[in-house]
């Protein structure tokens, strides 16, 4: 195979390294290491405008740990986890399958990077199984009806839907309420949505240079106000605090230390988050 100057770039074009792309620029917020220059320059501008990003990243990452524990403990076995990004460690299968072994875990992103490192996600325990898939929240039927979906998922049980950090990158006209809705239909009783949405409800001046500086680099991003978020839970019954800042959801102790020690707090984290329960 080639390794030429022509073959380089139609790597770079295949894989979209040419432009930034939200999960990449995640993963700098996160302190990762799968980021190119166009994710870095983005990233940069926007800690310029809100400086609290690398923060948030790592609360909403925190909040998807323990709102997967949360489900897992109570009998929840199947995970559809769209908009995974980067490989991160703990990933979401090691999270729950250390809560309940034979979990199993279907990952979906966009991203052909996430793709090329999707063998961190598939290192299922042996009782267990995981799978992952490209596609784009904006499909939920090409989602749904996916192999990958139908082989490891049995939608006649309970699935935990994950949907952490996503949908603040679609804008109205994309119908984000209604592509929740249709992920959620097929899910029987029992099943739960995990959910969380950047606000600019704590810092609105900071938030409407964020997007601006989003938007003019190529991007698209939508954030919204407490109201607004919570319709993405209609029909559904949001269990205990409800929606809530991330850090105040089933705080744990390493959770509380950070809030003591003066690392979180809500505009620098802003974000609503929330686990509900389809009844």
């Amino acid at each position: 195979m080639g390794t030429g100057p022509d073959q380089q770039i139609d790597d770079i074009e295949r894989l979209g390294l040419h432009r930034h792309h939200s999960a990449r620029i995640y993963d700098y917020f996160l302190g990762g290491k799968t980021h190119y220059p166009p994710d870095r320059m983005v990233a940069e501008k926007l800690l310029e405008a809100f400086p609290g990003f690398r923060t948030a990243a790592t609360c909403n990452r925190m909040f998807m740990h323990r709102a997967a524990r949360y489900v897992a403990g109570h009998g929840i076995r199947q995970f559809l986890d769209i908009g995974t990004g980067i490989p991160t460690s703990p990933n979401l299968h090691e999270v729950v399958q250390a809560v309940v072994p034979d979990a199993r875990i279907v990952y979906v992103d966009n991203d052909p990077i996430v793709l090329a490192h999707s063998r961190a996600l598939l290192a299922s325990t042996p009782e267990g199984r995981t799978a992952y898939l490209e596609a784009d929240v904006t499909e939920p039927d090409k989602i749904l009806s996916a192999p990958e979906v139908n082989e490891v998922l049995d939608l006649s049980q309970p699935v935990a839907l994950s949907l952490v950090g996503v949908f603040h990158y679609l804008v109205d006209e994309l119908d984000p309420y209604g592509i929740v809705e249709r992920l959620m239909e097929p899910l029987v009783p029992g099943s739960y949505l995990i959910f969380s949405h950047c606000t600019p409800d704590f810092a609105p001046e900071e938030w409407k240079q964020v997007i601006e500086i989003y938007k003019g680099d190529g991007g698209s991003a939508q954030v919204r106000s407490r109201d607004e978020i919570n319709r993405f839970f209609t029909g559904l019954e949001l269990v205990e605090p409800g929606l809530e800042v991330p850090h105040r959801w089933h705080p744990d102790a390493e959770t509380d230390k950070l809030v003591q020690n003066g690392q979180l707090d809500d505009a620098g984290v802003s974000l609503w988050a929330g686990v509900a329960l389809k009844r």
